[in-house]
């Protein structure tokens, strides 16, 4: 009963309305695969009209699980780690569970033991690691756990202890690269992100590896702090110094930083420099021209990572292959002149 004393509507009731078995209700609302679409559909149309809705208290108990994972974030501001956890977060929802998350800014082995203490105390059945930043992950090697976990940390491999999922930044950083050597460039100068970051490292990786690929030297690496600032500071510098053809920017927040120190030297892009960047912000459409740039699938990895996690809590096989970026091509690449 409701509070209100009417009758909720039970998984029964939708499988007598949607003429199918409780078997088959359970399955589609519980997220298996085994359902033709035609009867997942009917099942949740039935669901919607009749307003039934899931108890996941009363399954837990049933299931004796807390239907809850851990997750540790870093607290960045930063695009990448914000729509990694809001992606994590909605994947742990759609699957029914709710996720418990604690941010480690300053990491420390003590910071981290007190986090599982946490996720102990809510029998959380896994945990993701989202860890950009080196600390996060040497400090999660150190303590001990007793549930799965998966760390979400581009370019690390997985341990006895944890499972590394990641998508593919490196052979982002390559497709960005080789898209400005399809174009003709030659000189092709990389503004990097923090090196204490693993995305900053990888993408700096790709780049070197793209240019060795193509016989082409590498120019100095411009080292950025992931700001806009900072890649104004340097767009000024390599405005006094000599700009090369083209520039791979780590983030599309440092390439717009970059480009409003060429448009206020007078300079043309992609007229008189090419420019790709890094992640697809929602700006990178919006700027002028047009940002062509990598982008990443925040809500793929997101699904990916708990398709994992519960796979490693249910001992079945998991696939960890790095999720796939795309190029996105807009205006602000042109064949070199």
């Amino acid at each position: 009963m409701s509070a209100s004393g009417v009758r909720r509507p039970s998984v029964k009731d939708v499988a007598r309305e949607a003429g199918v078995s409780f078997q088959t209700v359970s399955r589609v609302l519980n997220g298996g695969s085994r359902v033709a679409e035609s009867t997942r559909q009917r099942v949740l149309e039935v669901a919607a009209e009749l307003g039934y809705r899931r108890n996941d208290n009363a399954r837990a108990l049933v299931m004796q699980r807390s239907m809850t994972i851990g997750v540790i974030a870093d607290g960045s501001p930063r695009y990448g780690p914000v729509s990694t956890l809001a992606a994590v977060e909605k994947a742990a929802r759609d699957a029914g569970y709710n996720a418990f998350v604690t941010t480690m800014s300053n990491p420390s082995p003590d910071d981290a033991i007190q986090a599982f203490h946490e996720f102990s105390k809510r029998a959380v059945e896994g945990i993701v690691v989202i860890a950009p930043r080196m600390p996060i992950a040497d400090v999660v090697r150190a303590v001990p756990v007793t549930v799965p976990v998966v760390l979400l940390a581009p370019g690390e491999t997985s341990h006895d202890k944890f499972t590394v999922f990641f998508e593919d930044q490196e052979l982002g950083a390559r497709l960005a690269t080789r898209h400005l050597i399809d174009l003709g460039h030659r000189e092709i100068v990389h503004l990097a992100g923090s090196q204490d970051w693993l995305d900053g490292q990888v993408r700096l990786r790709g780049w070197q590896s793209e240019l060795a690929a193509a016989n082409l030297p590498a120019p100095a690496v411009q080292y950025g702090r992931w700001t806009g600032d900072s890649a104004y500071d340097i767009g000024r510098k390599l405005l006094a110094e000599g700009l090369p053809s083209a520039v791979f920017v780590a983030s599309d927040l440092m390439a717009l930083g970059f480009m409003r120190a060429l448009y206020e030297a007078g300079v043309s892009v992609p007229r008189d420099i090419s420019i790709v960047g890094f992640d697809d912000n929602e700006f990178a459409p919006q700027t002028f021209p047009p940002l062509t740039t990598v982008r990443q699938s925040f809500g793929v990895v997101g699904e990916r990572c708990m398709e994992i996690l519960l796979g490693l809590v249910r001992g079945t096989p998991v696939d960890v292959t790095p999720a796939v970026p795309q190029l996105v091509v807009r205006q602000s690449t042109a064949p070199a002149r």
